[in-house]
């Protein structure tokens, strides 16, 4: 990690070459969900626009909640993303919480998991949370960890209908 490791707080354009090649890792790893890396390409322009409009109540489809989303850059190159949803329904209460992150594959096992996580505590508690929900599955015990270094309390493990894993349930206080 250098030097160079910054928040961002609002998503650009600039970095749509380092963004494709990470949905290309996501892609090769079988974790490729949403779009493909060749329709984002296509006009990255309105794919970062339209994540930008996530954070609008007035633009999201019916049944999701707002929610605002940062990307990590080190060296201009995106390492991955959080997100802050500001309220909850009852699905995201049992799985997916507040807040979630995810690392490209290749910048994994450097410690951005941790201090992307760190960061979208400090936008939380700037926002005026009091304590967040974060899940993950039983078996990504990398997010567990990154959760609990970061002041998680498990509340409970439950199996959410129709999930596979079982899902940990942390709230972490701000």
């Amino acid at each position: 990690m250098s030097l160079q490791t910054r928040k961002e707080v609002t998503l650009s354009e600039d970095y749509q070459v380092s963004y494709i090649e990470a949905l290309q890792e996501y892609q090769a790893e079988g974790r490729g969900r949403g779009p493909s890396p060749e329709e984002v390409a296509t006009d990255f322009g309105n794919f970062v626009q339209h994540l930008r409009d996530q954070a609008d109540k007035n633009r999201i489809k019916p049944g999701h909640v707002p929610s605002s989303e940062f990307w990590l850059i080190d060296d201009n190159d995106y390492i991955g993303r959080i997100f802050l949803r500001s309220t909850l329904n009852e699905t995201l209460l049992q799985k997916g919480g507040h807040m979630g992150y995810t690392i490209r594959p290749s910048r994994r096992k450097q410690g951005y998991g941790k201090l992307i996580l760190k960061y979208g505590l400090e936008h939380a508690k700037a926002c005026g949370f009091e304590r967040v929900l974060l899940t993950c599955d039983e078996d990504n015990t990398s997010s567990r960890a990154i959760i609990e270094s970061n002041g998680g309390a498990l509340e409970n493990i439950i199996q959410v209908a129709g999930w596979p894993a079982m899902v940990y349930r942390y709230w972490i206080q701000l």
